[in-house]
This record gives structure tokens, sequence and C-alpha cells, in this order.
């Protein structure tokens, strides 16, 4: 079924091939701008050091690269999009297991997005950080 908001859209297949790769970031830089305002709930804390916040596409590619270092995905799905203009938010329940310890958490995790034309230029995760840090520290 198509969405009215063409944001939507795209964040529906950009969620899609993120699952279906197991955190494959190719298709989430895509619709990257270079200069982005990249934040996460987790804000750099201990075991949490790659979701520190992010001003540009390389930037945001170093966040990956640090993420799939550290955690492996076992399953990424969107329950729920919500659009009004330009800012999309979407919730989710995610599993990562963390590469050190071994640790798998499942949880909740609502990404908040903000596109102009088909690019973002704003995005901003919240998930229980207090989980995320005990699976990766204790």
């Amino acid at each position: 079924m198509a969405s009215e908001n063409p944001n939507v859209t795209i964040l529906q297949d950009v969620y899609s091939e993120w699952h279906k790769t197991k955190g494959d970031p190719s298709v989430v830089l895509e619709i990257l701008a270079d200069e982005i305002r990249w934040g996460s709930a987790a804000d750099g804390k201990p075991g949490m050091d790659f979701a520190k916040k992010r001003a540009s596409k390389e930037e945001v590619a170093g966040y990956f690269h640090e993420l799939v270092n550290e955690w492996s995905m076992e399953f990424f799905h969107v329950n729920e999009m919500v659009a009004q203009g330009g800012r999309v938010v979407v919730l989710c329940e995610c599993s990562w297991t963390n590469k050190r310890t071994g640790k798998r958490i499942t949880l909740p995790k609502v990404d908040v997005w903000y596109l102009e034309n088909g690019i973002a230029i704003e995005f901003m995760e919240y998930f229980d950080t207090h989980a995320a840090v005990e699976a990766a520290t204790a």
C-alpha cells in the first residue's frame, strides 16, 4: 500500500533494507544530507561511544562503522510511521547482541527524522539506554 507522504515511502524502503541486511548502512547513508544533525539518547554513554552526536554524512558513516563493530543485529521491525510534513516518527522494535559481552537486548525504539526534498537533515533515536549500557558493559 502506497503512503501519501513521500518521506514515509523513502523510510519504509530504508528500514526494509536495513532489516534485510542486518545493519548495512549504505541504504541509510544514501538519503542523508552532507550536513546532518544526528543524535541519540545514549549520547556516547559508557559502552555506547558510537552513539555520540554527529554533524555530517561522513561522521554518521563512522557511527554505523562503530555500531556494527560492537553490535550484531538480530532483527529490526518497524511497527508504525507517523508523518507530518517533513517530520517522520518511526516506532520500532529491535534486537541486538553485543559482540564483546555476548548479551542480547530486545527493546522498543523511536526514531525521529526530518527530511527536506527527500533528503534527511535531522535524526534522533530514543531507546532504553540503561538496558543498552548494561548489555555493553556488564
